[in-house]
C-alpha cells in the first residue's frame, strides 16, 4: 500500500504531457474513461493479489520485509535517476520524514500481514483505516468530523468487531499477530494519506521518492532489528542467504508489476473524480477475496461477509460523499 491514489494527480499532471487520448485508446476506439477505469482496477488487482508473490518469497526463505525492501529500493533508484532533485526536499522538509515513515510502517503492516494471516480477514482489518482517517484528520488537519461521519465510524466498527469475533474467542479482540499487524497498517495509511494532504503544496516528485524510501528503509530497518537472535528465528525474519533463479524472476517481476500498476493508478486517478477513484479502488476486496478463497487459503463465514459488508458499506458512504 505504498503510492497512494491521492498522490497521484499532481505527480501525473507534471510528468505527463501527452494528449488525453493516447495512442492505444486511438487504434482501439477506447475512451479515456473506460481506460482510467480499467488503469484502476489493475492497481487495484495488483493489491489484491499481493499476497500470493510475497507467501511464494517467504517460502524460499524471503521474509515479506526482505522482499518490500528490494522492491522499493530498486523504485528509489529509479526515481532518482529519473529526478535526481526530488532528494533536496528530503533533506529540507521535516514533513516528508513523517510521510516517509508513515508509507513505510504501512508496508510493514499490511505486507507483512497479509503473508501470515488470513487474507480476508487481513484485508478487511485494514480498511478500519477508515476510523483512523477521521480522527487523524481531525488531530494532524484540523478537520473536525460531522455526525455523518462518526456515524460512518460506528458503522466500520460494528463491522470490524464482527470480524474479530471468532467462535473460540470471547470477545472482539485481535487474536493473532496478523490482526494487529494489519490494524496497525490500515493506522499508518490514514497517516499517510492526511500527511499527502497536508503535503499537497510539496512538488510530486518529492513526495513520491519520501513514499518509496520509507516503504523501502523502514522494511529494511525492521527486519534488521527482528532477524537479531531467537526472536528473527520465531518470526522467520533472518536475513535472506539467497534466491534461486525463480525466486528473483518472481520477485522482479512482482515489482514491475507493481510499477505499472502505479503507472496506471496515475492515469486513472486524473481523469476520473476522486470518489469514483475511492470506489473502483475498493475492488481490491474483491480482488483479494476471490483469490484467497480460490487458491483455499481463506473461508467466507457469515460473520466475515456480514462484517466486511458493514467496512465496505461505510467506505461507500464516504466515497459517495466526495462528489
Amino acid at each position: 500500500m505504498l503510492l497512494s491514489w491521492s498522490a497521484c494527480l499532481p505527480l501525473l499532471a507534471m510528468t505527463q504531457r501527452t494528449v488525453d487520448r493516447p495512442l492505444f485508446a486511438s487504434i482501439f476506439s477506447v475512451s479515456t474513461t473506460t481506460l482510467a477505469v480499467l488503469g484502476l482496477i489493475i492497481n487495484a488487482a495488483a493489491w489484491g493479489l499481493s499476497w500470493w508473490p510475497f507467501r511464494e518469497l517467504q517460502a524460499l526463505g524471503w521474509h515479506p520485509l526482505w522482499s518490500t525492501a528490494v522492491m522499493y529500493g530498486l523504485a528509489v533508484l529509479g526515481v532518482t535517476l529519473w529526478r535526481p532533485s526530488a532528494w533536496t526536499g528530503l533533506v529540507q522538509i521535516k514533513g516528508l520524514w513523517l510521510l516517509a515513515i508513515g508509507a513505510g510502517l504501512t508496508n510493514v503492516g499490511f505486507n507483512w500481514a497479509v503473508t501470515i494471516g488470513d487474507v480476508v480477514r487481513v484485508v478487511l482489518l485494514f480498511y478500519m483505516m477508515l476510523v483512523w482517517s477521521i480522527l487523524l484528520a481531525w488531530l494532524i488537519l484540523s478537520e473536525r468530523p460531522t455526525a455523518r461521519s462518526l456515524l460512518r465510524v460506528g458503522i466500520a466498527i460494528a463491522g470490524v468487531l464482527l470480524v474479530l469475533k471468532t467462535a473460540d474467542s470471547p470477545w472482539p479482540i485481535p487474536r493473532s499477530l496478523a490482526d494487529y499487524l494489519a490494524l496497525f497498517g490500515g493506522f499508518c495509511f490514514a497517516l499517510n494519506n492526511a500527511m499527502l494532504r497536508k503535503l499537497r503544496d510539496v512538488p510530486a516528485e518529492q513526495r513520491t521518492l519520501a513514499m518509496f524510501v520509507g516503504g523501502s528503509a523502514v522494511s529494511a530497518l525492521v527486519g534488521s532489528l527482528g532477524a537479531s537472535g531467537a526472536l528473527g528465528a520465531a518470526l522467520s525474519m533472518a536475513l535472506p542467504s539467497g534466491l534461486p533463479l525463480a525466486g528473483w524472476m518472481l520477485l522482479m517481476g512482482f515489482g514491475l508489476f507493481f510499477l505499472i500498476s502505479n503507472m496506471t493508478l496515475q492515469y486513472g486517478a486524473a481523469r476520473l473524480k476522486a470518489s469514483t477513484t475511492s470506489l473502483i479502488l475498493l475492488t481490491e476486496i474483491l480482488f483479494a477475496t476471490a483469490s484467497a478463497v480460490a487458491l483455499g487459503v481463506s473461508q467466507l463465514e457469515s460473520r466475515i461477509v456480514i462484517g466486511g459488508s458493514l467496512i465496505i458499506a461505510a467506505a461507500l458512504w464516504a466515497a459517495w460523499e466526495e462528489r
